[in-house]
């Protein structure tokens, strides 16, 4: 039952620190990234999907990105997308491609952006805090049942609190990395 609930909490934490990875991907930093423009959704034929699902994202240089789509057609359509995506990003018209220029980020945008990335990194340190309170609040629940012993169950909990502490420093080590590339220039 406990390397059960240590598999599960292993799991439901590697689920959570996947999630912070892609949210902090969304966010915009000085340099281009393919992953700044995979969440926005363009109308493909009818149907609402991801931009990569619809062309072809590359990274020109440091500061350009490239949207490919495989029907010409759809160049307005996802030039008008990434306009409305709330991102500051103005697409420009290259025949049958689009090139995203990434103006650079003042100061005052920088600071603001780490507000948002700490703000996200909180976040993801709640949800695994969360994951640790359902394990131990399932130690004591099996506890009261006497499924284990009170010695399993402080073994299980300081365990689970190894656990909780090792995904909190790999949120913090996200953290600063993400810190450290808004503020390059």
């Amino acid at each position: 039952m406990m390397d059960d609930l240590k598999k599960n909490t292993h799991a439901r934490m590697t689920k959570s620190i996947e999630s912070l990875k892609d949210e902090m991907s969304k966010i915009r930093t000085g340099r281009a990234s393919t992953g700044l423009l995979e969440h926005i959704m363009v109308d493909y034929f009818g149907n609402h999907v991801p931009i990569n699902q619809a062309a072809t994202i590359s990274v020109v240089d440091a500061r350009n990105l490239l949207v490919t789509p495989w029907d010409k057609k759809m160049v307005p359509v996802i030039e008008k997308a990434i306009l409305i995506s709330n991102l500051g990003l103005n697409p420009v018209s290259a025949g049958n491609a689009l090139r995203v220029p990434l103006p650079s980020m003042t100061e005052e945008r920088r600071r603001d952006l780490i507000k948002q990335v700490r703000a996200t990194a909180e976040n993801g340190r709640v949800v695994v805090r969360g994951v640790r309170r359902d394990a131990i609040n399932e130690l004591k629940d099996a506890l009261k049942k006497k499924l284990i012993s009170e010695d399993d169950e402080r073994r299980t909990q300081d365990e689970t609190q190894k656990i909780t502490d090792k995904y909190i420093a790999e949120i913090d080590k996200l953290l600063a990395a993400k810190e450290k590339d808004l503020m390059e220039i």
